[in-house]
């Protein structure tokens, strides 16, 4: 007995001593911070010091030494996210990750993004070129050096990374800039929905932002018999959706007779779906002429959002139409013709090889019309469904060949003041941004730069709906000028604040958007700079931390009108009762108003959508805002049933639904529901959030405030089944610019520096990030060298 005790006891010791040995290897793909390296092809030594926080600081000779030590940081910190980053935008997911991924590739196969990013490449001015050949040269010199495991998932995928190129860092460009436009899907869902919903009706569901007004459905119906139910499912089915109406980002800037120290304050919080690790790397960069701080991408060559020396910026998403669906008539005399207004035109056509991991190569033939790709061959379901004589292409402003993007953002990021500022933006093309400004001189301002196709004034459509592609009156007529562009500079009133909202007055003569965000949030955010003759760092900090949500505060009387039935209903009404729309993560109103209002949303208009309900399934404030308080209350009555339901009625069921689904999920004791339960912010690692036992390795999950209409934005997916509540897009980065000393300036983002797993600095920003705290970003060394990491010195071998 005693010696298979003594064998057991010998098993789990060399288990053990296994698990230790293979932890201590897997360590050695943590990277080196502190020493010398040398490399080849480098000329001027690069100093690189990691403070406390893991940002680096990178002292360089010139900017293109900086780009490259950027290059070489964001190599050793983030290697399996620009892998999983460049493998997206080319569409070669499916090589290291197998049939699974093989419909994502074959759309971006189709919209060609990678192609489309270098046809630029070659107008771009000399510096912007050098920028991005250094960057490059820095990535792979890390590649070229390290020895040692890589980080774990290319361990667990089997791939090893291939040498970085210019191309895949323009090509994340285009995938952000279709990460932050997708009206193509709006145009989808109300081209379905026109079968179930009267032109009345359409037109209040998708409720007008003031006085817009819902334009073009008449128009879509003579067309909308042309493509086939079962195509624009399949493409449905397979696009990335929007969150709705409430998301997107915050930014503010206030004047200097409007602040303690006499100089600008400039925040910004932009909100983007939250990812393990986070989208945005914390750096600065630092040569003779310049010091550059703040966030960038993994993958880019310079700072997307901070500052330099004279000015701060921060973006949010305008959110414009720049993309229009078009239906394609094929030529009834020959299937690879279609029908342009001057007669019948040829596809553009090429041929697409799609690696696939464990299987066989999965190869398109990709059609392109003078409108753009047609996205209806990247669905086999849809393909299947298409009538025999149409096709549906997408027109989307990215997809030129003279996008400057890329290069205006990187200018942007070396201007010195308000013109040159300006002559930046003139080559930024897109994904519009509503960009705020603010300079040490004392000057603030505001422009929306990006390439905006001009509509006919015969077009009634107006890019709502799929339109014909055969009738010259739906063709762009080319772009709204430059000048034309929202822009200010020292507004009166000494502020500006952005929050997805209509940022132009009603006599505006261009077409930007029928999609504004609700206005919820920039109201609160004008309300709290409104409160204070004076703001300083502590009042923003707490602006960007705001949980008082208008929408609740707004909503409720009427939702507390009708009297409640039953006994944890009348719990719930008056603890309602007195609350003030705060979105705290340790109350339990928030999760309970959120559970009601879920519900409403539910008895209201799922049974008019019947099964396009759980697709287009939202919070659409505004619509529910109309029902229930502007006389649009018949979609109150259930369809179905003989008798006519009330508003009230629905109202008094939905809070009794939402009771029952809280106790269900969270316990029958209200006194220990918690916003934060339901609300966790939840980082999602790609891939391994698909796969539960790895997704508890590289997920990361901290209860979080806020809501969808506060400035603290926490959106949620209420139609998620499984997680309705869970704050999946909210503040990656925050933001606060002081330009009376920009090195008080302070950041955070969600998760951490690092992207391996086995870093301590993984994670180590989530929780301070959910409590509204912040890091310092300096450029002093004096400041940030105590604590530091280490220093690391690149140098020629």
């Amino acid at each position: 007995m005693k010696w298979v005790l003594r064998g057991l006891m010998g098993v789990v010791a060399a288990i053990v001593l296994l698990a230790v040995g293979g932890y201590v290897w897997l360590r050695g793909s943590l990277p080196t911070v502190d020493g010398e390296i040398a490399l080849a092809n480098l000329e001027r030594p690069i100093e690189i010091v990691r403070d406390r926080h893991g940002v680096p600081h990178i002292f360089a000779r010139t900017r293109d030494d900086a780009a490259f030590g950027l290059g070489f940081v964001h190599a050793q910190d983030r290697l399996w996210q620009m892998e999983m980053n460049r493998r997206i935008g080319a569409g070669r997911l499916s090589e290291a990750l197998g049939a699974a991924t093989v419909g994502t590739d074959v759309f971006l196969r189709t919209l060609g993004l990678r192609r489309r990013a270098m046809a630029a490449f070659e107008a771009f001015e000399p510096e912007t070129k050098a920028a991005l050949v250094a960057y490059r040269d820095g990535v792979n010199a890390f590649l070229a050096q390290r020895s040692g495991p890589l980080p774990l998932e290319f361990l667990l995928v089997g791939i090893e990374p291939a040498p970085w190129t210019i191309a895949d860092s323009l090509t994340w460009t285009k995938v952000m800039a279709l990460d932050l436009a997708a009206n193509w899907t709006s145009e989808l869902l109300r081209y379905r929905l026109a079968d179930r919903l009267n032109e009345t009706q359409l037109g209040q569901f998708f409720a007008p932002y003031g006085r817009d007004g819902h334009r073009g459905v008449a128009d879509a119906r003579a067309v909308r018999g042309l493509i086939a139910g079962p195509t624009l499912a399949g493409l449905w089915d397979g696009a990335v959706h929007p969150l709705g109406e409430g998301a997107g980002s915050n930014n503010w800037v206030v004047a200097g007779d409007r602040t303690a120290t006499g100089k600008p304050l400039l925040a910004n919080d932009p909100h983007l779906g939250l990812t393990a690790p986070s989208v945005w790397y914390f750096a600065h960069l630092s040569w003779p002429d310049n010091d550059l701080i703040g966030a960038t991408f993994p993958g880019l060559p310079s700072v997307v959002l901070g500052r330099n020396r004279r000015i701060a910026w921060g973006f949010t998403n305008t959110n414009p139409d720049v993309q229009d669906l078009y239906i394609e008539r094929l030529d009834p005399d020959d299937p690879d013709q279609y029908l342009a207004p001057d007669g019948p035109r040829r596809f553009e056509t090429r041929r697409e090889v799609i690696k696939v991991k464990d299987n066989e190569d999965v190869v398109i033939t990709v059609r392109e019309t003078r409108h753009g790709p047609v996205i209806s061959d990247a669905s086999r379901r849809a393909a299947s469904a298409v009538p025999e004589a149409h096709v549906l292409s997408l027109a989307w402003t990215a997809l030129r060949d003279d996008d400057m993007t890329a290069q205006g953002g990187l200018k942007l990021a070396l201007a010195r003041n308000w013109s040159e500022f300006k002559a930046a933006l003139a080559d930024f093309h897109g994904p519009q941004q509503n960009i705020v400004y603010a300079d040490v001189e004392g000057n603030i301002g505001f422009a929306a730069p990006a390439r905006v196709p001009i509509r006919k004034r015969s077009n009634r459509i107006m890019g709502r709906m799929p339109q014909p592609g055969w009738d010259a009156a739906y063709d762009w007529n080319g772009f709204i000028p430059f000048e034309d562009l929202p822009r200010r500079l020292n507004p009166g009133d000494g502020m500006i604040a952005t929050a997805n909202h209509k940022i132009v007055r009603d006599d505006y003569p261009y077409h930007l958007t029928d999609e504004w965000a609700d206005d919820y949030r920039v109201r609160r955010i004008r309300q709290l700079l409104a409160a204070r003759d004076r703001h300083s760092i502590e009042s923003f900090k707490a602006l960007q931390a705001d949980v008082t949500s208008l929408m609740a505060r707004e909503l409720l009387p009427r939702l507390l009108r009708p009297a409640p039935r039953t006994e944890t209903a009348r719990w719930a009404h008056e603890r309602l009762s007195a609350w003030d729309g705060g979105m705290r993560r340790d109350a339990a109103e928030p999760l309970i108003f959120s559970a009601w209002y879920r519900e409403l949303t539910r008895l209201i208009y799922a049974d008019e959508l019947g099964d396009l309900f759980q697709g287009a399934w939202r919070k659409r404030a505004r619509f529910m805002r109309n029902v229930l308080e502007d006389g649009q209350d018949g979609w109150c009555d259930q369809v179905p049933t003989e008798g006519r339901e009330t508003c009230d009625e629905q109202i008094v069921r939905a809070l009794e639904l939402a009771m029952e689904w809280i106790a269900e999920h969270y316990g029958d004791d209200p006194e220990k529901w918690r916003w934060g339960d339901a609300h966790y912010a939840h980082g999602k690692h790609r891939p391994f959030s698909r796969v539960s036992y790895l997704a508890r390795l590289f997920d990361i999950k901290v209860p979080s405030p806020g809501g969808t209409y506060t400035v603290n934005v926490g959106q949620h997916r209420i139609n998620d089944t499984a997680a309705p509540f869970a704050n999946v897009h909210a503040a990656s980065l925050r933001a606060i610019y002081d330009l009376d000393d920009p090195d008080r300036s302070l950041f955070m983002h969600s998760t951490g520096q690092s992207g391996n797993v086995l870093s301590p600095l993984y994670r180590n920003f989530a929780e301070p990030w959910s409590n509204g705290e912040y890091v310092p970003m300096t450029t002093r060394r004096g400041a940030f060298e105590p604590g530091a990491m280490g220093t690391l010195i690149l140098r020629s071998r």
